[in-house]
């Protein structure tokens, strides 16, 4: 067994999956006139990729015991070059919603098989190795936006973009399945647990309390990721560039964990996360120009930690779950961006009909004021999100409390 190959393969595989969500977000407005959709269906296609994530994570999650890791990856990778082709030749709705649908259920493959994975290869330091491996999430969407803008500037489509996944697909598939490589048991396999035990532990209260955080968690990080290159170009910025700024901090902020979860304790990261999520999200709301990259840099500190930390806490405070309980917490934290996101298109549409001139639409409308519409009405709806981090805010901030009355006592 090579630990560092089997890192490294993970975290290329995470890369084409996080690359997806900066092409797709940078290709909603190519979509919506391409295909004639509103903001809402493409909401809808969008969230087709994080339920084809959960469908992944709660039926794979299970089975990465029994069928192994290696099995549940090779469906990731059939899945991603399967996904890819069927989404740069979509011809209509639906072959464009079954080609997201496909790459959702390798994104979740992935995660279902990686989380697993690196809590078993460093048992001793999950919590840091976890944050290291979702480093390259950030880390993927700083390169598909990077890609993104670069190709739009050369004048080419998105399909020529979605093309370029095709590149980690190829390295990961290489460096997992040749060389014979030795991919180990799960640590729940290893330590000789039953199933059933493991089925009991994910309905313990603590358990079933951290799933309903990462509903909120996972819809404030990605849900609004997704709509920001959307919503901020029509802002005076380019959206795409605020993306990869805001996941460049996270990169960032994810290989420099360590020290944090130490110092703050994991619990403690929660809080913190959650505070200056709200802050950014409702500064964000609020501001214009050059300062949205102020708020953006405050909103990208919050959600830096949010899903490798609540991943973290889960390893190694609620061991019994095994696979099953990351896989659980990941399909949450993906079912609930499938729902969120055609929310958010929801209220941009209603926004924008709102403030268009009585009797106007918004193809009568002159496009210098067409922007600033769609810019108030999408900023307005960003700002409503800040409404979950700010719930989340109690909830680790009495959680935290608890944990130390014992300790007290």
């Amino acid at each position: 067994m090579n630990p560092s190959r089997l890192f490294t393969a993970s975290c290329v595989a995470l890369i084409t999956t996080a690359m997806s969500f900066a092409l797709r977000g940078g290709a909603t407005g190519d979509w919506a006139t391409q295909f004639h959709l509103t903001n809402e269906q493409v909401g809808v296609v969008g969230g087709t990729a994080f339920w084809g994530f959960t469908l992944a994570m709660m039926f794979g999650g299970p089975f990465v015991d029994s069928l192994g890791f290696k099995r549940i990856l090779g469906l990731a990778f059939f899945g991603h070059i399967a996904g890819i082709l069927l989404t740069i030749f979509a011809w209509d709705f639906w072959s464009l919603f079954c080609g997201t649908l496909i790459f959702g259920i390798a994104n979740g493959s992935v995660e279902a098989a990686c989380n697993p994975l690196v809590a078993t290869l460093f048992p001793k330091d999950q919590t840091t190795k976890l944050n290291h491996f979702h480093v390259w999430f950030p880390g993927g969407i700083v390169i598909g936006g990077l890609l993104a803008f670069a190709f739009a500037q050369m004048k080419l489509g998105w399909q020529a973009q979605f093309a370029t996944m095709l590149i980690p697909t190829a390295i990961y598939g290489f460096m997992f399945f040749t060389g014979n490589q030795q991919i180990p048991q799960t640590q729940r396999v290893q330590r000789g647990e039953s199933t059933g035990s493991m089925f009991m532990a994910c309905a313990a209260p603590g358990f079933i309390l951290m799933v309903g955080c990462m509903l909120l968690t996972a819809a404030t990080e990605l849900g609004s990721g997704n709509w920001i290159p959307n919503i901020l170009s029509h802002a005076g910025v380019d959206g795409i560039l605020v993306l990869v700024w805001i996941t460049g901090l996270m990169a960032v902020g994810r290989m420099f964990a360590g020290p944090f979860v130490h110092k703050l304790s994991p619990i403690g990261m929660l809080v913190m996360s959650a505070i200056l999520s709200t802050l950014g999200l409702y500064a964000m709301a609020h501001t214009s120009g050059s300062m949205l990259f102020v708020a953006a840099t405050v909103f990208a500190f919050g959600v830096c930690f949010f899903w490798p930390t609540m991943v973290g806490f889960v390893a190694e405070n609620f061991p019994k779950t095994g696979a099953l309980g990351l896989a659980i917490i990941g399909g949450a934290g993906m079912l609930s961006v499938s729902i969120v996101l055609p929310i958010i298109g929801r209220w941009y549409d209603k926004g924008i009909a709102l403030r268009l001139p009585a009797g106007a639409t918004e193809a009568s409308v002159p496009p210098a004021q067409l922007a600033d519409i769609q810019a108030a009405a999408g900023l307005h709806a960003l700002g409503n999100m800040a409404a979950l981090p700010a719930v989340l805010t109690v909830v680790f901030i009495a959680l935290a409390v608890l944990r130390k009355k014992p300790q007290a006592a």
